[in-house]
């Protein structure tokens, strides 16, 4: 392969997506929908849902094309959307924002993470903390953005961190600490004593917290905290959402950045030389969906909830010691007691074994810590029940020949 010198490798490279002979190689995600494409395999792998969101919300959309909102949207997005995201701010968690100065729309929580790593990140001595496992363009963002990674791990099978392990890491270089809240790919839900002492270390250090909440309504036990609303947090938090997981819309890529002004306008600064702005019809369909009845939050929480326990109980049942998740669309498993030693083995051989898909936990942390969660599988519970008894069905008679 011919050399081409650029950022890409050391963005590759954090993604752990740089082969020996320097090329680059397609995510687990691609890798293993492909497979579940060529064998027939259930695909519980990649975390999209298999159904479509509100029929109100698409309808807006539909609308909106008919109506002629077809042309750039304003770069810091509609106002009816900015009014919408910042009501519904105030209507879960009593967050107070201004909506043109306060709010910001991007192509969704990606773009929104990666246009604030690369508006923050000052110098390569700047240091980025997350939990790991993490999201894998956390990585790759970070490398892009020429900082250095620094992980907190999250350990079976609860992953909630260590304090003192999580104060070690967080130093006077810490520039960001990224916390995905309810996290992916664990499905764990931090606790208030993780949150406050991410506080603490931040005003210690004097660090920008952003956090990740693109799963804020699939919470399964009482209502999601942001960290914006612990005490002395606002002023130095960037957060993140979107509504591709609430709304059941992963494709629509409509997102926002919350926060003080000035964190949101240098993100801004950023955002405008990616993408400018995303697509006009969906904003004000997804500012229609933030205003939807209470109702209609709950029942994504509890329907969810619901998934999840289906998913966990066949897990067990195909003897899968099985991690209990609080949040998230996803279930955390330990395939040790089938025999596993390798999760991705594992996970490449399970289609023919059992006509399912899922991701090797491996994919989601740094090499030398790859050992640490060397026999965990992700499975993801957004699927229609009918799929998810025929996959629990399908595990429950696997074959290890």
């Amino acid at each position: 392969m011919r050399h081409i010198p650029g950022a890409w490798q050391r963005t590759a490279r954090g993604a752990g997506l740089l082969a020996p002979d320097g090329s680059s190689v397609p995510t687990i995600f691609a890798e293993m929908s492909a497979l579940a494409t060529a064998t027939g395999a259930l695909n519980l792998g990649q975390g999209f849902p298999d159904e479509d969101g509100p029929e109100a919300v698409r309808d807006a959309a539909r609308s909106a094309i008919s109506s002629g909102i077809n042309q750039y949207a304003p770069g810091r997005g509609f106002p009816d959307l900015l009014a919408a995201v910042a009501e519904h701010q105030q209507r879960f968690y009593g967050i107070a924002l201004d909506p043109q100065r306060e709010v910001l729309v991007t192509v969704g929580a990606t773009e929104a993470l990666a246009a604030t790593l690369l508006a923050l990140v000052d110098s390569p001595d700047d240091e980025v903390v997350v939990f790991e496992p993490y999201y894998d363009s956390y990585a790759a963002c970070v490398a892009l953005s020429g900082a250095k990674l620094v992980t907190v791990p999250l350990r079976w099978p609860d992953f909630q961190p260590d304090l003192e392990q999580l104060a070690s890491a967080v130093t006077d270089r810490t520039r960001v600490i990224l916390v995905n809240d309810p996290h992916n790919p664990t499905g764990t839900v931090f606790s208030r004593e993780v949150l406050d002492e991410v506080v603490r270390l931040a005003h210690q250090h004097d660090a920008i917290i952003v956090t990740d909440e693109v799963y804020e309504h699939l919470v399964f036990d009482g209502p999601h905290v942001p960290i914006a609303t612990l005490p002395g947090a606002f002023e130095r938090t960037v957060s993140i959402s979107s509504g591709g997981k609430t709304f059941s819309l992963t494709g629509w890529k409509t997102g926002w950045v919350t926060g003080p002004a000035d964190l949101v306008s240098v993100v801004l600064a950023v955002k405008q030389y990616l993408t400018y702005v995303g697509g006009s019809p969906f904003q004000p369909a997804i500012a229609l969906g933030l205003r939807l009845p209470d109702a209609f939050f709950a029942s994504v929480a509890s329907e969810m909830a619901a998934k999840a326990a289906l998913l966990g109980t066949g897990l067990r049942a195909a003897g899968f010691d099985v991690s209990t998740p609080a949040g998230s669309y996803f279930t955390v498993v330990d395939a040790a007691p089938l025999g596993a030693t390798d999760a991705d083995t594992f996970c490449r051989e399970l289609p023919a074994r059992a006509g399912v898909v899922g991701i090797p936990l491996t994919a989601f942390v740094t090499p030398e810590h790859r050992g640490d969660y060397a026999t965990l599988v992700r499975f993801a519970a957004c699927k229609r029940v009918e799929v998810l008894e025929d996959a629990v069905g399908r595990l429950a008679g696997m074959t290890f020949n």
